[in-house]
């Protein structure tokens, strides 16, 4: 087990490079970084829209004015002081080579120092621990709810499979697969938020203004109240794939040779489905918890964060894509990936608290 722990966590290092390597050279060489954001908003879109581009032999992107003059290699520059142009690549730490930029990055990483948000004024790792409550209890209570639901859903489909029990329920199965979560949300918004009909819940935000003033029953009742229609939006668009998952889990396990040796020694069907097929049936999907909170937590809710106005870590991720913000998307990405190598390493752990008999000693990485 040591042994596997150990070869797993290596393995981490070149694999996060990777990730990080094939990012940053993607991000650098595509239009629209930091610097041409700022002229952008200096020189004006339309004087932005008129320059013309062109490339030089070895591929450099450059502008020409209107009078067919080279000026500089990024958009909206023409007629700005050249020396300004050169403090704006010192900001943002542009003046250095491609592979120098990396290497120094990387060098912060691995001290998890991300630096700081080009617009933000704050530290990036300060930004995604401000971000997280929202997707943490987001991704949390609706992991919760999808496996409180899919679970028992399946192994009852599985039981009944064929039945009128089992035909209904993957009509409401499929629909939740067919139908985007964050459709969902526009509906429960406008069904229970806006009045007409119903005005149950809030339009926005996680807790209410005067939070703070309320009792601690009074804090924990308004913070579901306002969890309520974005957890239920996204828990209706995740369910149904889990509840497929643990059905065809359960009817693989119900046809093999131990189970029909269990009726044959005239066990009671609750007690061989039970006792016999649900920890076998049960290893790939609770060994998925960790890998579906991860993706449910950073995949699964920049739509509803923005349908209900929850600023959390997908829609700092969307506005940091949108402005170019070079060290929140890199930190970010960074943080991240690292988590979901180490939740994947979790997940497989999970399987040997399942079931002791798996040997990972045994196994090859």
């Amino acid at each position: 087990m040591t042994a596997y722990i150990i070869r797993r966590l290596l393995l981490m290092i070149p694999t996060l490079f990777t990730i990080m390597v094939i990012n940053f050279f993607i991000i650098q060489v595509a239009p629209g970084g930091p610097v041409e954001q700022v002229l952008a908003n200096l020189a004006g879109i339309g004087d932005a829209m008129t320059e013309r581009v062109t490339r030089t032999a070895g591929g450099e992107i450059v502008a020409q004015d209107s009078g067919g003059d080279r000026t500089s290699k990024y958009r909206g520059a023409q007629g700005l002081d050249p020396a300004f142009i050169r403090e704006l690549e010192q900001q943002f730490g542009f003046d250095r080579p491609l592979h120098v930029r990396f290497v120094l990055m990387m060098k912060q990483y691995l001290v998890f120092d991300f630096g700081e948000s080009y617009y933000r004024d704050r530290k990036v790792i300060d930004l995604v621990l401000d971000k997280m409550p929202v997707s943490i209890s987001l991704g949390l209570w609706t992991t919760l709810l999808v496996y409180l639901i899919s679970i028992p859903l399946g192994v009852a489909k599985a039981a009944r499979d064929g039945t009128r029990f089992d035909v209904w329920t993957s009509v409401v199965v499929f629909v939740g697969y067919a139908i985007p979560g964050f459709l969902f949300a526009i509906f429960l918004l406008i069904l229970f938020a806006s009045g007409n009909p119903f005005d149950w819940f809030p339009l926005a935000r996680l807790t209410s203004e005067n939070w703070n003033e309320l009792s601690w029953a009074g804090r924990i009742a308004d913070y579901f109240w306002h969890l309520t229609l974005p957890v239920v939006a996204m828990t209706i668009g995740g369910f149904a794939g889990l509840a497929m998952l643990t059905k065809n889990s359960f009817l693989d396990q119900i046809n093999q040779q131990y189970v029909l040796t269990a009726r044959a020694k005239g066990l009671t069907e609750r007690r061989v489905l039970y006792g016999h097929v649900f920890r076998n049936a049960m290893l790939i999907v609770i060994a998925g918890f960790p890998g579906a909170f991860i993706g449910i937590l950073f995949t699964g809710s920049l739509f509803i964060e923005i349908i209900f106005s929850l600023d959390g870590l997908g829609l700092l991720g969307f506005e940091a894509a949108l402005n170019r913000d070079y060290p929140v998307m890199f930190g970010a990405l960074y943080f991240f990936s690292l988590l979901g190598l180490l939740m994947n390493l979790v997940g497989d752990l999970m399987y040997m608290v399942i079931d002791p008999r798996i040997d990972f000693e045994t196994r090859e990485v």
